[in-house]
């Protein structure tokens, strides 16, 4: 799992030239415009990454599993992604290898 201030740190040391607080802002910002645009009911679509959309779920009848309690779920949405091509690709090409921490290290960087 990599947290979003280590996401800015990975991307700082890659473009020196940007200060980190310039990269936390650019981040923060692509998240709001992501989360913007599906508030919109809007997909957001990231060529070689992935899509982003919205799924309803309806209301429906449920039960706590401790308890075995009945229970009304209320409708919602939530978000749905998919990976693009070049992405699968990736993650495909490194199953069956062994992971060493270096080539995550690495895609961390890239």
């Amino acid at each position: 799992m990599i947290i979003k201030s280590e996401l800015v740190s990975q991307i700082s040391r890659k473009l020196t030239q940007l200060t980190e607080r310039d990269i936390s802002q650019g981040v923060a910002h692509i998240i709001d415009k992501i989360c913007h645009t599906l508030i919109h009911q809007k997909r957001v679509e990231i060529r070689g990454f992935g899509a982003f959309s919205l799924h309803y779920r309806p209301a429906r009848l449920a039960h706590n599993p401790k308890t075995g309690e009945k229970l009304h779920t209320q409708p919602k949405y939530a978000v749905h992604f998919k990976a693009g091509k070049e992405m699968r690709e990736r993650i495909n090409a490194m199953i069956g290898k062994p992971i060493l921490k270096e080539d995550l290290n690495k895609a961390g960087e890239e």
